[in-house]
């Protein structure tokens, strides 16, 4: 990546800030180290998203039922996603980087997208999972979407 060089010979960052989403997952996660990478490298700041889609109180309240009184209140997907957050923070600490953790519901496309315009951020980084053959085509690919409605540049890592 070629680097700017402000008049007084200083390198100037290319990147101040970069967007990952995760879903706990291992291509997810190795999504994840590299934009932490990028953002060690660069000094950006990384906008860690996870995103869910909210659940029916029944199934919520079926989950708990069975579950200890104690850790009953762990069931749900916002937990799901704090897991996963709390995993991409791990990552990024490795590499001595800056994490905001976004916990949005809805879609997560929409929800990187989201964050990307809100933070002007400079970089999205997304893993080409779900990219390969004809499922590539299918409208819904968290990758597909985001490369396709960006407000900014887009690293598609690959994860598989």
């Amino acid at each position: 990546m070629p680097v700017t060089v402000h008049e007084d010979r200083r390198p100037m960052s290319l990147f101040k800030r970069i967007v990952v989403g995760t879903d706990g997952s291992d291509s997810a996660r190795e999504a994840i180290r590299q934009a932490a990478a990028l953002a060690q490298m660069s000094g950006a700041v990384l906008e860690v998203v996870s995103a869910y889609e909210p659940v029916p109180s029944r199934r919520t309240e079926e989950e708990r039922s069975g579950a200890p009184s104690d850790v009953a209140h762990e069931f749900g997907p916002r937990e799901d996603v704090n897991f996963a957050l709390d995993g991409a923070a791990a990552i990024a600490a490795d590499f001595g980087v800056e994490v905001h953790r976004h916990a949005l519901d809805g879609d997560p496309a929409d929800a990187i997208l989201g964050v990307a315009e809100d933070t002007d951020a400079d970089l999205i980084v997304v893993g080409n999972k779900g990219m390969t053959g004809a499922r590539r085509f299918l409208l819904g690919s968290v990758p597909n979407k985001v490369s396709h409605h960006a407000p900014c540049s887009v690293y598609i890592a690959r994860t598989t």
